[in-house]
């Protein structure tokens, strides 16, 4: 099986980082997008993904693209949407979302890469992005009414829960305007997950 994959470097770290299967061939395209578009694969992975028309041309091929807020149903293209936010794709257990006729494809695909996997609904978020978002959310709005810093913060959180990050640090990793742009499509339907200001401020002027 060979395998295209466009991703930035930290991505291809973190893919490298996983169990690999011999049997199957990766090519990194990190700088060459045109390159990546052009290639001659069984299987395309783009986790940048800025362009969805780039990808129309890649017919009756899997394509997983890193979208973590778009569903699939909103996609005139049959995406598999895999969770590939910056410090995700190392995790042991790969959260993918699929259209229900993609199930055995993914499960052929993850099975030859040794990928541990679990298809989520198709829904705006996942399942570890909304909890991360959230705690993302809720440590800003611990900032805004001074309860502490963002360095203490972060320490707290990760001596109390074992987490490997802090709020602030994974929303450095993850890109805060991506939280935000998440927190932003969820609060539509439940308000639970309405921005902090201090956090839309903040996303809104990197």
């Amino acid at each position: 099986m060979k395998i295209a994959i466009r991703c930035t470097e930290l991505q291809q770290q973190e893919w490298l980082s996983k169990p690999h299967n011999d049997l199957v061939e990766y090519h990194f395209f990190t700088k060459d997008a045109l390159a990546f578009f052009a290639v001659e694969a069984d299987v395309y992975f783009d986790l940048i993904f800025d362009d969805t028309n780039a990808l129309s041309g890649l017919i009756n091929k899997p394509v997983f693209v890193n979208e973590v807020i778009t569903p699939c149903s909103s996609f005139l293209n049959s995406f598999i949407r895999i969770n590939a936010w910056n410090g995700f794709l190392h995790r042991e257990l790969i959260e993918l979302a699929a259209n229900e006729n993609q199930y055995s494809i993914v499960e052929e695909i993850m099975n030859a890469l040794g990928w541990k996997y679990q298809i989520v609904a198709d829904e705006p978020g996942m399942i570890a992005p909304r909890i991360i978002a959230m705690i993302i959310n809720e440590a800003y709005f611990g900032l805004e009414d001074k309860i502490s810093t963002k360095e203490e913060i972060d320490v707290a959180m990760k001596l109390g829960t074992n987490y490997p990050y802090g709020p602030f640090e994974w929303s450095e990793k993850v890109g805060l305007k991506k939280i935000y742009h998440l927190l932003y499509v969820l609060s539509s339907q439940d308000a639970r997950y309405t921005p902090s200001m201090l956090l839309k401020e903040t996303a809104l002027t990197q």
